[in-house]
């Protein structure tokens, strides 16, 4: 699906445009692909690269265009059963077009970040930060949702949420990759600002995009060790809920186990001294009752 945008008086205008000079290709059919490749001289191994989500994220300078592979955050479904996956996005830089290929639809151009856009090739950087933007949203969705896990375990008895805190620790795996990957990206922006086209400002912008992905990791490793480390504890409280469950279930059979044994002495079909005596009904009840009253007494006791 191809949409078109134009970037015009410092801004990014959708829908139908004069002059269009930026084109985003969301999942390309077989008709698109062969337009990029061929019209526009893109390379298949590239193009195939940006649709790919365990590509690593590069730049390769073509002659006609500059191809950039970086990593963003995946939609996240419901389906994934808190998996957060990353996706692949390619940037084709032309001196007149920026060419965008996602493997699927998501916002483009949003926010204050897009109202003043002098180039291309500030598009392109702005694009790269959004990007990381949405890492960093994404790290607290991860944490917010560890948290209410967190919870979750302390009372339950089964591994349905600590499954769940292993997908979360696998996600923050993910994502330590792709944001590693994106700073050796930027880097290498940096390091080839005059060949890319790159003016003074944006070379302050890559700056900036250097410390905002390096304190992104930085947030994002924190995340994974507190997760990885507290694991091995998250599990023994699990155990240790089924544990005291098992414990309990054991010391209300013996509750009722014991007054079952006092009147089944009494029951039994033979003579026995008192047998005659019209309040012995209701002794045996005492004698029942006070079984019960023992275990409870025990119980306070030994702090069960």
């Amino acid at each position: 699906m191809l949409q078109q945008a134009q970037l015009a008086n410092g801004k990014v205008l959708r829908g139908d445009v004069a002059s269009p000079n930026v084109f985003v290709f969301v999942n390309p059919d077989e008709s698109e692909r062969k337009y990029l490749s061929g019209t526009l001289q893109l390379d298949e191994h590239t193009l195939a690269s940006a649709l790919d989500p365990d590509e690593l994220a590069r730049v390769e300078f073509e002659p006609e265009h500059t191809a950039l592979i970086f990593k963003r955050p995946k939609n996240y479904s419901a389906e994934e059963s808190f998996l957060f996956r990353v996706a692949s996005t390619g940037l084709f830089l032309f001196a007149d077009k920026l060419v965008v290929v996602l493997s699927e639809e998501v916002p483009m151009f949003e926010g204050k970040t897009y109202n003043r856009v002098a180039s291309l090739q500030d598009l392109v950087l702005k694009i790269i930060s959004t990007s990381i933007g949405h890492f960093v949203g994404h790290l607290k969705v991860i944490n917010a949702v560890s948290e209410s896990l967190e919870d979750q375990i302390n009372t339950s008895m089964h591994n349905r949420y600590l499954l769940n805190l292993f997908s979360l620790e696998k996600s923050l795996v993910y994502y330590l990759n792709a944001i590693s990957s994106n700073a050796r990206l930027i880097e290498r922006l940096k390091n080839n600002a005059v060949k890319i086209g790159f003016t003074p400002e944006n070379t302050e912008l890559i700056d900036d995009l250097l410390i905002e992905n390096s304190q992104c990791y930085e947030q994002a490793m924190i995340y994974s060790n507190i997760l990885a480390s507290m694991m091995d504890a998250r599990v023994s409280i699990v155990s240790n809920n089924l544990n005291w469950l098992m414990k309990t279930l054991t010391i209300i059979t013996i509750a009722i186990q014991l007054p079952t044994l006092v009147v089944s002495i009494f029951s039994m079909n033979v003579s026995f001294p008192g047998r005659e005596w019209p309040w012995m009904f209701w002794a045996i009840v005492a004698a029942a009752t006070l079984s019960v009253a023992s275990l409870r007494i025990v119980w306070l006791w030994k702090k069960w």
